[in-house]
C-alpha cells in the first residue's frame, strides 16, 4: 500500500500548487458546535460515528478520536454504493480487527439502518439492564450523510411507534452551556433508547493537505474554500498515477460491444431495438450514461497518447492541463477567448465523480499490517 500512498501525497502536492493560495479549512462557526458535541458526548450511552466509505480514515474528525474511543462506539461507513466493494470488505476486516465495532451501509437503505439499529441494540445490552432511558449520538463531520441517516432512522422509528410516541424529548442534567433538553428520535422501548443528532464539525487544523484534498473532493468542505479546478486536478492526479483511465480500455470496449448491432436491426427484442427503446423512454438517464462513457473515453485516450514521465510532476500537470480542455468539448463549454480557467468542466467532473457515475472509489489507503 506504500506506493498508492505516496501517489495520494503526490496527487495532493500538485494539485495544491497548481490551485495557489493558503486555505482556512475551519469555519468560525465549528468551533461552538464542536464545544457542544464534546459537552453532549459526556451523556452518550452509545455513539454512533458516521464516517465516509470512500475516505474511512480522512473522514474521521481526529479531536474527537481521544473521547469516542472512551465510549460504546459504531464506526458507521456510509454512501458504500458509491465505495468499491471488494476494498470495502478489506476495511471493515481492517477495523474489526482493531476491536472496532463497524458496519457498512447506504443511509437510504432501510435494509442498512436496520441492521445498524440491531448493532445499536447489541451494542446496548448490558446498559439496558440498568438504565431506563439510553441516548446514542450521531456524529461526523459535515456531508458524510449524517442528515439521511438520521431521516432513515426516524422513518423506522415512526413505523415502530404509536402516533403519540413518534417524537419524544430526553431530559437530561443540566450541563454548562448546553440545553438540558435535547431532542431525539425513540427507536426502543423498555428501556427508551432515543437517538440525538449533532451539527457535523472538522477538527480546527487538517493533518496535511492530502486529508484536506480527500475531504474536499467527497464534499466534506465546501468547493468555494478550496477551489473547484484544484479540486479536480487532485481527482485527475489520483485517477492518472493509479492509472485508473487505462483501466477502462477493457470496460469501454465490452460496452461498445454490447451497444453494436451488427445487422443494424430494428426487430423487436434485438439489442438494436432494445437500445433505442430505452433511449425513447429513458432520455435522461441515457443521456448521463453516455456523457459518462464519452468521459471515461476521453480520459483513457489522454492517457494512453501521453508520452511523457508520470513521475514528473510538471509532465502529469501537463497530462491534466489537456484532460480538461478535451473535457470541455465533452460537456460541450463553449470556449472563450484568453479564458484559460478550466471552472465549468471541473465541476461538471466533480459531480459525475461524486455521484459515484465515474465508478467506486475508496481513496484512502489501507494501513501497512504491523
Amino acid at each position: 500500500m506504500r506506493g498508492l500512498t505516496r501517489a495520494g501525497k503526490r496527487a495532493s502536492d500538485m494539485a495544491f500548487n497548481a490551485g495557489g493560495g493558503a486555505i482556512n479549512w475551519f469555519p468560525g462557526h465549528m468551533a461552538a458546535a464542536s464545544r457542544a458535541i464534546r459537552d453532549r458526548l459526556k451523556l452518550a450511552d452509545l455513539v454512533i460515528e458516521v464516517r465516509d466509505a470512500r475516505i474511512p480514515l480522512s473522514s474521521a474528525n481526529e479531536d474527537l478520536q481521544p473521547v469516542l474511543s472512551a465510549k460504546r462506539r459504531i464506526l458507521a461507513l456510509n454512501k458504500k454504493d458509491l465505495a468499491n466493494p471488494n476494498i470495502m470488505n478489506m476495511w471493515l476486516d481492517h477495523f474489526q480487527s482493531s476491536k472496532q465495532d463497524c458496519i457498512s451501509l447506504n443511509a437510504h437503505s432501510s435494509n442498512s439502518i436496520n441492521q445498524l439499529l440491531g448493532l445499536v441494540e447489541l451494542k446496548l445490552r448490558e446498559a439496558i439492564l440498568k438504565e431506563p432511558t439510553l441516548l446514542v449520538m450521531v456524529v461526523g463531520v459535515p456531508n458524510v450523510g449524517k442528515s439521511a441517516l438520521i431521516n432513515s432512522i426516524h422513518r423506522i422509528a415512526n413505523s415502530r411507534f404509536p402516533v403519540n410516541d413518534k417524537m419524544k424529548r430526553a431530559r437530561v442534567g443540566p450541563l454548562p452551556g448546553v440545553t438540558q433538553d435535547i431532542a431525539g428520535y425513540k427507536i426502543a422501548s423498555q428501556p427508551s433508547i432515543y437517538v440525538l443528532d449533532t451539527p457535523g464539525v472538522l477538527v480546527p487544523s487538517i493533518p496535511d493537505m492530502e486529508t484536506g484534498l480527500k475531504l474536499a473532493l467527497t464534499g466534506a468542505v465546501k468547493d468555494s474554500v478550496v477551489g473547484e479546478e484544484r479540486i479536480a486536478k487532485y481527482l485527475l492526479s489520483l485517477l492518472n498515477i493509479r492509472k485508473t483511465p487505462l483501466h477502462w480500455e477493457r470496460l469501454l470496449h465490452r460496452r461498445e460491444e454490447f451497444d453494436e448491432d451488427p445487422d443494424d436491426s430494428c426487430e423487436k427484442g434485438s439489442r438494436g431495438s432494445l437500445r433505442r427503446r430505452q433511449r425513447f423512454n429513458n432520455s435522461d438517464a441515457l443521456y448521463v450514461q453516455d456523457l459518462v462513457i464519452e468521459v471515461q473515453r476521453t480520459l483513457c485516450s489522454t492517457a494512453m497518447e501521453f508520452t511523457g514521465n508520470l513521475d514528473e510532476d510538471n509532465e502529469l500537470e501537463s497530462l491534466i492541463d489537456s484532460q480538461l480542455v478535451a473535457l470541455r468539448k465533452v460537456f460541450r463549454i463553449p470556449h472563450k477567448p484568453l479564458d484559460e480557467s478550466h471552472g465549468p468542466a471541473s465541476k461538471k467532473l466533480l459531480t459525475l465523480f461524486r455521484s459515484g457515475k465515474l465508478g467506486p472509489f475508496i481513496l484512502d489507503d489501507l494501513p501497512d499490517k504491523q
